[in-house]
């Protein structure tokens, strides 16, 4: 479910359920997790590159899976005080804890907690084809997975508002307009060739000291913007309005899979 790969001094991350667009499992946050505290911890890693495998960066949160588990619900919400990161919240936030340089590369879809886990990233590189989408109002959900403080830094209020409020879809050409990627390319294995190249012939103390500077000066309310995350996703979770915009986006899912085998 994740593939990870050392080449070169760079760690290459690969969401791999490849025949679920790599939506994620509670176990995929597990391994996610566990891999950004193995990658802290070495030395000899200079940069990081997460990916999807399959033609998809992630389509988000397998919710049928998740659903399933309870308890995987309340592992993935819950935290000792209220300012701190959950699971759901480190696989975005913990990107930005590595003193390294990250990037992403999206293709095909990129939705929901896929869309999170790249905002984590330093830098966004996509297909001017793929397809992002802040989706969590479709299931009658916010956005609670730690992207909150970093969206300020990234998108004005107005079109950070109306992306999650919609959960519009939009073209990598449009999220670059938009500033929620970085950088448009339809190879996007040799772009990111070209930055690694000219980012590890600097010297890794400043590219860490430059990334430190930088969060200090976009970072926002960090502890109490992750406690409004959890604590409205949490109370939602409850809500009655929830479990109507749940069955209506399963429904709608399972017309659209109709739809689309029907010949």
């Amino acid at each position: 479910m994740l593939r990870v790969e050392h080449r070169d001094n760079v760690a290459w991350v690969t969401l791999n359920r490849p025949e679920k667009q790599n939506a994620l499992t509670f176990e995929m946050f597990i391994a996610i997790d566990k891999t950004i505290k193995q990658l802290k911890n070495n030395r000899q890693i200079r940069a990081v590159v997460i990916q999807g495998a399959g033609g998809n960066f992630c389509s988000g949160l397998d919710v049928k899976s998740v659903m399933k588990k309870p308890s995987a619900i309340l592992r993935l919400l819950f935290k000792w005080l209220p300012g701190n990161a959950n699971l759901a919240q480190r696989v975005c936030l913990a990107w930005r804890n590595l003193p390294i340089p990250v990037i992403a590369l999206i293709d095909g879809n990129c939705f929901g907690g896929g869309l999170h886990i790249a905002l984590g990233a330093d830098y966004r590189i996509t297909t001017s084809s793929a397809q992002l989408a802040i989706m969590e109002s479709k299931w009658g959900l916010c956005p609670d997975m730690g992207s909150g403080p970093l969206l300020p830094a990234i998108l004005s209020y107005d079109q950070a508002l109306k992306l999650a409020w919609l959960g519009t879809t939009i073209s990598g050409e449009q999220a670059v307009q938009l500033g929620l990627a970085s950088e448009v390319s339809d190879n996007l294995h040799a772009s990111c060739d070209d930055l690694l190249r000219r980012l590890l012939i600097r010297s890794p103390d400043t590219l860490a000291a430059i990334k430190r500077v930088n969060q200090t000066a976009y970072q926002q309310n960090l502890r109490a913007t992750l406690a409004k995350e959890t604590f409205s996703q949490i109370k939602l979770l409850l809500n009655k309005n929830t479990k109507i915009a749940m069955h209506n986006a399963t429904h709608n899912e399972q017309k659209t899979y109709d739809a689309r085998n029907k010949w």
